[in-house]
């Protein structure tokens, strides 16, 4: 497969794995406190990172709307970057992107013609061309630009799988207008239906025989045509009255398809601005939840993105959105029942963000509110980048806490995310509320509901001496693995299998540690930490 090139890329390429871990320093809670929806403020490559260890693979559809690069200025981001430097911030984040998708998971980038199609040559590098599902058109303006010779009436929204095997779409719901084509002209008791022709294209030998209507009318299929199925098949439609000749009984057959039994409709790529949404709807939006002098200036409808999330996730899915602008995904996905993330660097992560996701909690009517019968209720936490996990000689910061290791150590040794909590690694400046493990096999009341078990995988069982977390167990707090110690995690947390202990240091010699089948790693020293 044909690759992109550019200056700079072998920096964007190594980007992702450069970027230091960070904690997330907890600013307020909104509504639920226990709901686990989070808006964070920073930069948007380092808060991908800091939810690696926490999120990976979780995430059920990502939708990013980046800044277009089309060499023109907005109040709230620099969209008017060079290409080569465009492309070298896209890279490293559509990695992170891919590495917190679920593996049956999406991902749906809008764009415009500027970048649009190197977005597709780079994507079909990150994710995968095999990957590819379909470049939508939304039709964004209701009428031609007059200062344009062309004007530009659509955006492109590429969707791209983790694993096209393992992916699949919800249908779109029936609009008013579909609804409306079902109708019941000979009363069927099942209700309302449409017809299809009850032909196809081609010639099939066990699919060209002669049948007859209810009126004793004989039919071949037309020319260059087949019956839509064997004859054992149609005789089975006819008999279930699925089948419609016309009111007297004449016509070629149709087959009947009932409202009651329609889900909704396949969906295709060309999304107009009638069905989802354009420019000047998203723009009357934000106006009436702002004011018209302080809106963002390019938003999306909520319309485009109920469409998006309703097709790829379902109530209680994880959907993220790491360009958040000026909070729509984070909105539409809210009332739509789906937890979100939402990363948005600029100020407007408080002026705009944050005081919408309020409105919405508080029940405001506008966008998607009515369609879904939206009341209010829920919550989120706002945080902001904190320090890193790790400083510039590989030691752990002091303001990191147990939980917030416990998850870079299992993600280090494992690949997999720790846990999905409440809320993620806490800096300073808040209480630290993680959920209990679930990998736990018992105890597990130490230190607010955690243990020094981190858990077991590939049979292998990970534990963490760090931070008191065996209470006031000497030396050093519990840090150090001595005889007593290891006395206390085989009594309390046993396990039949090879062990792994991080600490501080160790007291027991190799042969002890050998026989007891325990690798030591010492902090910080064995931690990888870039």
């Amino acid at each position: 497969m044909p690759f992109l090139d550019w200056v700079n890329k072998a920096q964007a390429v190594s980007s992702a794995a450069d970027v230091p871990y960070h904690l997330l320093q907890f600013e307020s809670a909104h509504g639920d406190a226990s709901a686990e929806n989070l808006l964070i403020q920073g930069d948007n490559l380092k808060a991908l990172k800091a939810l690696l260890p926490f999120y990976r693979g979780q995430v059920k559809c990502i939708y990013i709307d980046p800044p277009y690069n089309t060499q023109s200025a907005f109040e709230h981001y620099d969209d008017k970057l060079e290409h080569s430097q465009w492309l070298t911030m896209m890279y490293p984040r559509l990695v992170l992107l891919r590495e917190l998708l679920a593996e049956d998971g999406s991902i749906w980038v809008s764009i415009d013609d500027s970048e649009g199609h190197y977005l597709k040559v780079l994507m079909d590098e990150v994710f995968g061309r095999k990957n590819f599902v379909v470049n939508v058109l939304w039709q964004k303006r209701t009428s031609p630009d007059a200062r344009l010779h062309i004007g530009d009436a659509h955006d492109h929204v590429l969707l791209y799988a983790k694993d096209r095997g393992r992916f699949s779409l919800n249908r779109v719901p029936l609009s008013p207008d579909q609804t409306a084509q079902f109708k019941n002209p000979d009363n069927d008791p099942r209700g309302p239906w449409t017809s299809t022709d009850f032909t196809a294209q081609g010639w099939r030998p066990n699919q060209m025989y002669k049948l007859t209507t209810s009126a004793g009318i004989e039919y071949e299929p037309p020319p260059g045509r087949c019956w839509a199925n064997v004859e054992s098949e149609f005789k089975r439609l006819v008999a279930e009255k699925r089948v419609w000749f016309g009111k007297d009984g004449s016509s070629r057959p149709r087959t009947k398809s009932f409202l009651f039994e329609h889900e909704g409709v396949r969906a295709w790529s060309w999304w107009t601005n009638n069905e989802v949404g354009h420019n000047q709807e998203a723009k009357k939006e934000i106006n009436d939840l702002f004011g018209a002098d302080t809106a963002f200036a390019t938003p999306k409808p909520e319309r485009l993105l109920q469409r998006m999330i309703a097709l790829a996730t379902n109530p209680g899915d994880l959907v993220l959105d790491s360009f958040l602008g000026s909070g729509t995904t984070a909105a539409v996905a809210h009332k739509m029942g789906r937890r979100w993330i939402g990363i948005e660097m600029g100020e407007h992560a408080v002026t705009h963000c944050l005081p919408r996701l309020e409105k919405v909690i508080a029940g405001e009517q506008g966008g998607i509110s009515k369609t879904v019968n939206w009341q209010g209720g829920g919550g989120f936490r706002f945080y902001t980048l904190g320090e890193p996990v790790f400083d510039a000689d590989g030691g752990i910061h002091p303001a990191v806490r147990f939980k917030a290791l416990a998850a870079f150590l299992w993600h280090f040794e494992t690949g997999e995310p720790w846990q999905i909590p409440p809320s993620p690694p806490f800096s300073k400046g808040g209480a630290d509320h993680a959920a209990p493990n679930p990998t736990l096999k018992k105890g597990g009341g130490e230190a607010g509901g955690i243990s020094p078990l981190l858990g077991t995988h590939n049979s292998t069982a990970y534990y963490l001496l760090y931070n008191g977390i065996l209470g006031d167990r000497r030396p050093q707090g519990g840090n150090v693995l001595t005889s007593a110690v290891l006395a206390h995690l085989e009594e309390q947390f046993p396990h039949d299998g090879p062990r792994v202990i991080y600490g501080e240091t160790t007291r027991l010699g190799e042969a002890r540690l050998r026989e007891a089948g325990i690798t030591f790693k010492q902090i910080p020293y064995d931690i990888k930490a870039r």
